[in-house]
C-alpha cells in the first residue's frame, strides 16, 4: 500500500495543489518558502500519530492566506491510497473505514481530514438565497474558529482539487450559492477515532537538520533514547536486577564517602547556627541520584563519535556539522528499522531536508541506498544534487506564483523516450532549472558565462536577483529539457536563446576560388541551412505554448555581440591574442570595419583560437555599463521574467545614475533632481510611467531607456 495522490485545500501557503506519488522513493522539491515542510505537515496530520491533537486544533492561521476571508471556508487534506493490500485486517479497516466501494476486495482508499464549520453554521449558510451577498456576509462575520470541527472521512469519491466540486460541496461565497445538502455524500464517512489510520501504519517523520546538538540534549526529540527506549521493553526484569543491584551499591557507596558526610554535616550546622534550630529543616542528606530503573538508566547514555583515523572520540557537540547530522539521521533511520519490524500495514518514511551540512557524495549516496522494501520514502530537498539522482516521474516541483504555491508533476503526459532524454540531462547543474522561478537556456559556454556579466554590469543587478537561472545546455537539444515547460508540467516561463548561424558572406562560388574559400562557404551555408531547420523546429515545438520563447542570434553570440555596436571590446582583446604587431594591425582594423564579413570571420577565428570558453572569461573582463546588449538577449530575459519589482526598478535607475556620475556625463545638480523623482516612486507618489519619462530627461541617450521600455 502506498500514497498515491495528496490534495491539500485551503491549507497555509496552497490554495488547490494535487500532488502525486508512486511506490518507493519519491522527492519534493522547490524554491524557499514554496511550502515543502506544509506539505509534509499535511501528512503528517493524518498518518502520524503524533499529530492526531493537532489536527483538532486547527486554527484560523492554517487557512491559505489568499482567502479574502477563512470564514465558511473549509481545510481540505485527502490521501488516497493504492494497492491495497489482500490481507484480512487491513481489508478490513479499509472496508469500514475508508475504502472506494467498487470491488469486493478494496484496492484504492481515501483517507481525509476536513477543518469545516459545524453543523449549524452549515445549516444557516444552506438557507441562504442564491445571490444573497448581504446576508452572506451578515452570517460570515458571526463565524468565530470555535465554531468550527475537525472530521475523518474516508470512501470518498469527490474530486476535492476540482475547484467545481470545492464549490457543489462547500459553497461559492462570490455568487452566494450554496447547496442545501449540508453532507454531501461525496466527503465519505466519517471514520470513528477508533479506527485512526495513524495507529495502523509504521510512520516516520525526520525533520530538517538545524540544530542536531540541542536535539540530542533533549529527552523528547533524542534520537538515542528512542532506540534504547524501544529496546528497553524486551530486556527481562532478571537482566535488570543485577544491574539496578550495581547501581544501588554505588550510590549508597558515594553517600557514605567521609568528604561527603563532612561536607553533610557542616550545611547542616552553618544552617543551624544561621537560622536557629526552630527555622531549620528536620533532615538533610546528600545522595547519589544515579538513576535505578532502566528507562533513566537508558537516559543516562550518551553516543560517542570518533571523525578521525587518531583514536579520539567525542561527544556529539565536538562533531562536525556534517557528522552530528550525518549520526542523527542514521539514528533516525534505524529507529524506523524497528518499527518496520513490527510489520504494520504500510510503511512510511518522510525526510526534510536531509543535505544539511552533508557532502555532496554523501547526499547522492544516501539517497540511492535509502530504499527499504516495501517502504514508501518521501523526501524534500534544495539539493541539486539529490534532484539529479532523483527519478523525474517520482518527483513533485512546488513553485510560488502571486499570493500562492502550486505543485507540478513534470513528467505527466510525456513519452518514455522523453522522459529518458530528461533523465540523462539533469545533472548537479541542469537540475537546478527544478528549482528556478524561470529559466533561461542557452547551447553553449560564451551565453553561459557572459550573458550574467553583461546583465550585471548594464543592470545594476544579477540574473539571480532577478529570479532567473540561466542554464547551459551544451547542445543545440533544447525541445529534451524545454518540453518540461507546460501548462500540464511545470508552469513556469522558459526562455531559450540559440544562434541562426546565418551566413555573414556572399557563399555564391566563383570562378577561380581557393579550395579554402570554397571550404568556408560551404561550411557557411551548411551551418546556415542547420540553422534554419532548428528554427522551423523550435518555433512549431513553442507554437502555442504560453510557457516557452524561442529568440535567436541572427549569426552567432560573438558576431552579434559586435553588430549591437561593441567592437571595442572585443578588439581590445586582440593584443593578448595575437604576437605579431601587424596582425594585431590588421585584427583590429577588421573588428572595427563595420563590415560583417570582415569582423565575423576575425571574431569567429580569434574564439576557435582560445575556444569560446576562455575567449568568453577573457571578454567579460572589458564588458563595463556602456556595453550594449543585444536585443535577443533582452527579450529572452523579459519573457523569462517580465515583471520587476518597485525596488528592483528603483535599483536599476540608481545604478544607471551612479554610473552616469561616474563617467561625468549628468552634472549633480540633475543628478539631484533625478534622486527626487526615485524616491518618489519608491514611495508610492508616482507611477512607473512617470518615473521613465523623468528618467529619459535625467538620463539622456541611456540604453536602459531601450532595454526596459516594455518592462512592467
Amino acid at each position: 500500500m502506498h500514497i498515491s495522490k495528496l490534495t491539500v485545500v485551503n491549507y497555509r501557503n496552497f490554495a488547490n495543489t494535487t500532488l502525486t506519488f508512486n511506490k518507493g522513493v519519491n522527492t519534493v522539491i522547490g524554491e524557499n518558502g514554496s511550502g515543502k515542510t506544509n506539505i509534509f505537515r499535511a501528512i503528517r496530520l493524518l498518518l502520524d500519530d503524533n499529530m492526531v491533537k493537532s489536527a483538532f486544533k486547527l486554527d484560523d492561521s492554517d487557512f491559505h492566506r489568499g482567502l479574502n476571508d477563512w470564514r465558511g471556508h473549509w481545510i481540505i487534506i485527502s490521501l488516497e491510497f493504492d494497492e491495497i493490500g489482500s490481507d484480512e485486517a487491513i481489508q478490513a479497516l479499509f472496508l469500514h473505514a475508508t475504502g472506494v466501494l467498487e470491488n469486493e476486495t478494496i484496492n484504492k482508499a481515501t483517507y481525509n481530514l476536513i477543518f469545516r464549520p459545524n453543523k449549524n453554521v452549515r445549516l444557516k449558510l444552506a438557507s441562504l438565497e442564491d445571490g444573497d451577498l448581504q446576508q452572506l456576509t451578515t452570517i460570515r462575520q458571526k463565524i468565530e474558529i470555535d465554531d468550527y470541527e475537525t472530521v475523518f472521512t474516508g470512501r470518498s469519491d469527490g474530486n476535492f482539487g476540482h475547484e467545481a466540486t470545492y464549490k457543489e460541496i462547500v459553497g461559492d461565497f462570490d455568487q452566494c450559492i450554496f447547496s442545501k445538502e449540508v453532507d454531501d455524500p461525496r466527503i465519505g464517512s466519517r471514520v470513528p477515532t477508533i479506527l485512526s489510520l495513524a495507529r495502523e501504519v509504521s510512520f516516520t517523520y525526520i525533520q530538517a537538520l538545524r540544530d542536531v546538538v540541542a536535539e540530542f540534549h533533549n529527552n523528547r526529540t533524542n534520537p538515542l533514547l528512542a532506540l534504547l527506549k524501544s529496546k528497553s521493553g524486551d530486556i527481562s526484569e532478571a537482566t535488570m536486577t543485577p544491574i539496578v543491584e550495581k547501581v544501588q551499591a554505588l550510590n549508597a557507596s558515594i553517600e557514605s564517602l567521609e568528604d561527603v558526610q563532612t561536607v553533610r554535616k557542616n550545611i547542616r550546622s552553618t544552617i543551624n547556627n544561621t537560622a536557629g534550630e526552630t527555622y531549620s529543616p528536620k533532615s538533610l542528606s546528600i545522595k547519589s541520584d544515579l538513576p535505578e530503573d532502566a528507562d533513566k538508566l537508558f537516559q543516562s547514555l550518551r553516543l560517542f563519535v570518533g571523525e578521525s583515523d587518531d583514536g579520539y572520540e567525542g561527544a556529539i557537540h565536538e562533531l562536525s556539522l556534517g557528522g552530528a547530522n550525518l549520526i542523527f539521521l542514521t539514528l533516525k533511520l534505524l529507529q524506523f528499522k524497528y518499527q518496520i519490524e513490527k510489520k504494520q500495514i504500510a510503511n512510511f518514511l518522510l525526510i526534510e531536508e536531509p543535505e544539511a551540512h552533508i557532502h555532496t557524495h554523501i547526499q547522492k549516496t544516501l539517497f540511492d541506498r535509502i530504499d527499504y522494501q516495501d517502504t514508501q520514502i518521501i523526501y524534500s530537498t534544495h539539493s541539486t544534487h539529490i534532484s539529479e539522482v532523483s527519478n523525474i516521474e517520482n518527483v513533485n516541483i512546488l513553485g510560488r506564483r502571486d499570493n500562492k504555491c502550486e505543485a507540478y508533476q513534470p513528467s505527466t503526459g510525456l513519452k518514455p523516450d522523453e522522459i529518458g532524454n530528461i533523465q540523462r540531462y539533469l545533472d548537479a547543474i541542469r537540475s537546478n532549472l527544478l528549482f528556478a522561478k524561470s529559466v533561461v537556456l542557452v547551447e553553449g559556454d560564451a551565453e553561459e558565462i557572459l550573458i550574467p556579466i553583461l546583465f550585471k554590469k548594464v543592470f545594476g543587478i544579477s540574473l539571480d536577483e532577478l529570479g532567473v537561472s540561466l542554464i547551459n545546455i551544451r547542445s543545440t537539444g533544447f525541445k529534451n529539457i524545454a518540453v518540461l515547460f507546460h501548462d500540464t508540467r511545470i508552469r513556469k516561463r522558459c526562455s531559450i536563446i540559440t544562434d541562426l548561424d546565418a551566413a555573414f558572406i556572399d557563399t555564391t562560388h566563383t570562378n577561380g576560388e581557393s579550395d579554402a574559400d570554397k571550404k568556408y562557404k560551404n561550411k557557411c551555408i551548411n551551418a546556415a541551412t542547420v540553422g534554419a531547420a532548428r528554427k522551423d523546429e523550435l518555433d512549431t515545438f513553442s507554437h502555442n505554448n504560453p510557457w516557452i520563447s524561442v529568440h535567436y542570434a541572427q549569426h552567432t553570440f560573438e558576431v552579434d555581440f559586435i553588430t549591437t555596436g561593441n567592437s571595442e571590446n572585443i578588439a581590445a582583446l586582440v593584443p593578448q591574442i595575437y604576437i605579431q604587431e601587424s596582425t594585431i594591425n590588421t585584427a583590429k582594423t577588421e573588428i572595427r570595419s563595420g563590415n560583417i564579413a570582415q569582423y565575423g570571420k576575425r571574431v569567429l577565428t580569434m574564439a576557435e583560437n582560445q575556444g569560446k570558453g576562455w575567449f568568453a572569461i577573457l571578454l567579460g573582463k572589458t564588458v563595463d555599463h556602456k556595453t550594449k546588449i543585444p536585443c535577443y538577449i533582452r527579450d529572452a530575459i523579459f519573457f523569462s521574467q517580465p515583471n520587476l519589482s518597485t525596488e528592483l526598478f528603483f535599483n536599476i535607475y540608481l545604478y544607471r545614475l551612479n554610473c552616469a556620475l561616474d563617467c561625468g556625463c549628468i552634472p549633480h545638480a540633475l543628478s539631484d533632481n533625478a534622486l527626487v523623482s526615485l524616491h518618489e516612486y519608491r514611495a508610492g507618489r508616482i507611477n512607473l510611467s512617470a518615473l521613465k519619462k523623468s528618467m529619459q530627461t535625467y538620463l539622456q541617450n541611456d540604453q536602459i531607456h531601450t532595454l526596459l521600455a516594455s518592462v512592467e
